[in-house]
This record gives structure tokens, C-alpha cells and sequence, in this order.
């Protein structure tokens, strides 16, 4: 039950199970986790904190039962961590109310988050051997923390121009 929990059921035995997690995550921002905004950003911080820590501990879980250190096929990592993108979120009621600037940053913010979790760069590769879940979540965790900070970069510069 554990190990399919992590892998997201299906989406785990697909190619690209991270970028399938991943787009799991933004369809569970989009359903679940704005109400957690709705009622004050600080709901919606310690809501996905919450998640977060229950990804790190199903996930390291779901490897210590598959025997590998961070299984390809385990992607809660990607989902737990996609929310966190859009945190703070940078185009305010544009995003929530499905407008096409919206639904650009939105992509964008996908985009980011995926291209920081696989190149991994400053120092988010470091945070892959930290121990069990820890290593399989927080390096995500990081990545998306850049995609935010790069998401709020572009939305300072899109209201500008």
C-alpha cells in the first residue's frame, strides 16, 4: 500500500514517472491546495509543510521497501514539492482565475520546477544524499524553491514591461 501511495499508483510504472509526478502535483495545486490560499498564505505554507513531511517519510518508506536508494518509479517527491512553485504566488488572482497569463505562469512554473529537478544545480544535488526520504524529497523541495523565486523574478518583470 506504502509503495503505491508513493508511486502515485500508475504513474509510477510510466515513462518519465517525475514528470508524471510532477504534473500530478500542479492538478493537485489546482484542486486542493489554492483553498489552503484562499484562506491566508500562512494556511497554505503549513499545509504543504505538512505534505512535504508526509512525502519524506512515505517515500523513504516506499525505497527502504523497494530496495533502492531513490526508486525512479517512486514520484510522490515531484508531487509533494510541485505546490510549492506556486507559493507566495507571484501573478496573484491571474492564476487562480484561469486567465491566460495564468495558465502561462502556471507552465512556466512546470517548466521551471522540471528543469531544476534534473540538472539539479546549486547545491540541490547535494540534498540527494541525505539520508532515505529526506534525500529523495528535500532535492525537490530545493527545486522547486528555485522555480519560485525565478517564477517571482519573471512576474516582477512581466508587470514592469
Amino acid at each position: 500500500m506504502i509503495v503505491q501511495i508513493a508511486t502515485l499508483g500508475p504513474l509510477g510504472r510510466l515513462k518519465a514517472p517525475g514528470t508524471w509526478g510532477s504534473a500530478a502535483g500542479v492538478l493537485w495545486w489546482a484542486l486542493v491546495v489554492r483553498l489552503a490560499f484562499n484562506k491566508g498564505w500562512y494556511h497554505e505554507l503549513i499545509f504543504d509543510s505538512l505534505v512535504v513531511v508526509m512525502g519524506i517519510v512515505l517515500c523513504g518508506v516506499a525505497a527502504a521497501i523497494i530496495g533502492k536508494k531513490d526508486p525512479q518509479e517512486v514520484n510522490m517527491d515531484e508531487f509533494v514539492a510541485m505546490p510549492l512553485v506556486y507559493l507566495f504566488n507571484p501573478m496573484g488572482s491571474a492564476m487562480h482565475g484561469g486567465t491566460k497569463t495564468g495558465l502561462l505562469f502556471i507552465l512556466l512554473g512546470f517548466l521551471l520546477f522540471r528543469l531544476f529537478d534534473i540538472t539539479k544545480p546549486f547545491g540541490i544535488k547535494a540534498l540527494e544524499k541525505l539520508p532515505g526520504g529526506f534525500g529523495i524529497v528535500l532535492d525537490d523541495v530545493m527545486a522547486a524553491v528555485y522555480a519560485n523565486l525565478v517564477l517571482h523574478g519573471l512576474a516582477l518583470l512581466w508587470k514592469i514591461l
